[in-house]
């Protein structure tokens, strides 16, 4: 039931679990999705105790829902191509039959008992929700108890931190992650999954509509399955209120070869470990070698202006998100000051020396950063950098007595400039890095994600996976 590997990876021979590939069987009635359920469950008892990526398991519920769906392949009535996924659902999102408690001490015991609009579709789709994975605390920067499926002294990236776990450790196909900074892309990363943040608002966030930046997405083992989770849930919930949904074909889309990518650099190249970058440029070279026109900075004035522009996205993606935020941490605060994290309540203070007018300042400039990535438009089919400045880095906790660490789950600074653009982007497992997952991403522009999906596609089935140390 796919590779279990604890300590090294390697993109050429890991084995991810897969869906998509038994859905035959179930029409032929040789499997059923409750045999595929109890293969899961097998996993997740070997693996959980280290990995650690649930907060919470509903295995007779799961198993209902898993007989239900066999009796729907055996007569012949699907609901879908999903009918039948086991798929976790990270602990932000509300769910009728589990707690959401946020990986906050202050939501300790939380049961709103309704679905988040994106778990309503899966439930429609006929997906099997198995449970919620764990997030850092209120998909922040605190850690929770999750570790790296390839070596459990490192991070598995946040702050989707369990379902990116969940994923990379075979325990199930798919899981939803969310993403206000770098929260699905850099899990994905450090994880070894494809995973697909959507265009802002192309999937419906329901509850979660307070921050203008965040949205749903999911992990997968396969581009085929990560397509069909994201489109069964838009086609159901649809996108955010005055949005347009995520739309495109029912299966993965047609590989699409693209005539020109624009290296991203951001201000993270310089962060990049000397492996990292060896590995980079050895996808890159390969897709030159394809016949595609690979473009950087110092070839195009106007990529060099965005990529000037985009220096301090990073604090400008979380100083919004902070003031967008600072009201419910107010409010939290107030009715439970010892629930939230010294970590979590640092927002707070962001937005108190932020103030109105600099929230508003800092919009400015997300539009003209904006208007000006879409000028790019013309001369690129996509964007494409790494998904992170290395491997996972080793995390063991904070030291006693020390200052917090900066960032434990890892750096989101090539993963805010998708976040503040509103952009879909992919992230391929296309790298290891000193035997740990390291993503590459394909960024495209709103409104883009079947395309950047379809130029993914023909970079799995065109670039050989790289190692490097």
């Amino acid at each position: 039931m796919g590779d279990t590997m604890t300590s090294t990876y390697d993109p050429n021979s890991f084995t991810p679990l897969q869906f998509h590939t038994k859905l035959a069987a179930f029409e032929a009635g040789t499997e059923s999705p409750r045999e595929y359920l109890e293969q899961c469950l097998e996993t997740i008892a070997a693996r959980e105790p280290v990995v650690q990526a649930w907060v919470v398991l509903n295995e007779s519920g799961a198993r209902e829902q898993a007989d239900a769906s066999a009796a729907r392949w055996r007569s012949g009535r699907p609901l879908s191509q999903i009918d039948g996924m086991p798929i976790g659902i990270k602990d932000l999102l509300e769910t009728k039959d589990m707690p959401t408690q946020m990986g906050a001490a202050a939501y300790a015991g939380n049961f709103p008992k309704r679905d988040n609009a994106a778990v309503w579709a899966l439930r429609q789709a006929g997906a099997v929700i198995l449970g919620k994975t764990v997030t850092a605390e209120m998909g922040g920067t605190q850690p929770g108890p999750t570790t790296n499926p390839f070596n459990p002294g490192y991070t598995p990236g946040g702050s989707s931190s369990g379902s990116a776990a969940a994923v990379g450790a075979c325990m199930v196909p798919a899981a939803i992650g969310t993403q206000v900074g770098g929260s699905i892309v850099r899990p994905a990363s450090y994880c070894g999954n494809y995973a697909l943040k959507p265009s802002q608002g192309a999937i419906n966030r329901g509850e979660r509509q307070v921050t203008t930046m965040s949205t749903h997405g999911p992990h997968a083992g396969s581009l085929e399955d990560m397509w069909a989770v994201a489109i069964e849930t838009a086609i159901r919930a649809g996108g955010d209120p005055g949005r347009m949904a995520l739309s495109g074909p029912m299966t993965l889309p047609i590989a699409h070869t693209p005539s020109v990518l624009a290296v991203m650099e951001t201000e993270g190249w310089s962060a990049l470990t000397p492996a990292a970058k060896s590995a980079f440029e050895q996808v890159i070279s390969q897709i030159e070698r394809a016949g595609v026109k690979v473009v950087r900075r110092k070839q195009w004035p106007e990529l060099d202006h965005f990529e000037r522009l985009l220096d301090g996205v990073r604090q400008l993606t979380n100083s919004i998100t902070a003031w967008e935020n600072h009201w419910a941490l107010r409010n939290l605060l107030a009715s439970n000051p010892e629930g939230v994290s010294q970590r979590g309540r640092s927002g707070l203070e962001i937005a108190e020396r932020l103030g109105v007018q600099g929230y508003q300042d800092l919009l400015k400039r997300r539009e003209l950063i904006r208007n000006h990535h879409a000028l790019l438009a013309t001369g690129a089919d996509a964007m494409i950098a790494p998904a992170s400045p290395g491997p996972a880095p080793a995390w063991s906790g904070d030291v006693p007595g020390q200052p917090l660490a900066a960032r434990p789950t890892g750096d989101s600074v090539f993963n805010t400039p998708s976040s503040l653009l509103g952009t879909p982007v992919v992230t391929c497992p296309l790298t290891a890095v000193e035997n740990l997952p390291m993503g590459i991403q394909i960024m495209g522009w709103p409104g883009t994600d079947a395309k950047v999906t379809a130029v993914a596609r023909w970079l799995r089935d065109n670039v050989r996976p790289v190692c490097a140390s």
